[in-house]
Parts: C-alpha cells; sequence; structure tokens
C-alpha cells in the first residue's frame, strides 16, 4: 500500500519534472561578432612577436626559424601580408599553410 501511495506522488511529479526540463529553452549562443573579435585577438601579430613567442606559438618553427623571421624583419621592415613569410629562409609552402590560421600582419 505504502508503494503504491509513493508511486501515484512521485511519479507524476518526476514526469512533470523531466518534462520542463525538456521545454526549457536553450542558453543563448555567442554573438558572431564577439567570438570574430575573440579569434583575432588571440591570432600572432608577425610584426611585432619577438622570437621566444614564434617558437612557442608556431608549430615546425625552432629557435633558428624565429630568429629568421625576427632578423628578416628587422633587415626588410614589417611584412605587409602573411605570404611574406615564404621569403625567410626555411620558411617553406608547408610551414605557411600549418600555421596560417595563426598568423596575421597589423
Amino acid at each position: 500500500m505504502r508503494n503504491t501511495v509513493l508511486t501515484c506522488f512521485l511519479l507524476p511529479l518526476f514526469t512533470s519534472l523531466s518534462f520542463s526540463l525538456a521545454a526549457a529553452p536553450a542558453a543563448p549562443s555567442v554573438p558572431d561578432a564577439i567570438h570574430v573579435q575573440v579569434e583575432q585577438a588571440s591570432k600572432l601579430n608577425l610584426n611585432t612577436a619577438d622570437g621566444p613567442t614564434l617558437q612557442s606559438q608556431l608549430s615546425g618553427v625552432g629557435k633558428a626559424k624565429a630568429e629568421a623571421i625576427v632578423a628578416f624583419r628587422d633587415e626588410n621592415g614589417a611584412f605587409a601580408s602573411v605570404d611574406e613569410l615564404l621569403e625567410v629562409k626555411g620558411i617553406g609552402p608547408a610551414l605557411l599553410e600549418r600555421n596560417r590560421e595563426k598568423l596575421t600582419v597589423e
């Protein structure tokens, strides 16, 4: 008898609770503008990054290549585009494509 009474009261309670949770509105998504700003902020600027930062943030770039990038920038001025990185000795198309999404020029 006791189990029947508990079942009669608890079953509708749990059922209504599950329906209300299923019908709850979804959390609002992050606006695209904010997402783009965060993405741009996380990119590495080729014109301001120092050697250790380039070495730690870029895939396939060790100490020698990072120093070569900084030396190239010091000798030739600021990078006008990310593609100019191909002019640095030791940087090839594959390495550039692997890191393109991480880089920016401002």
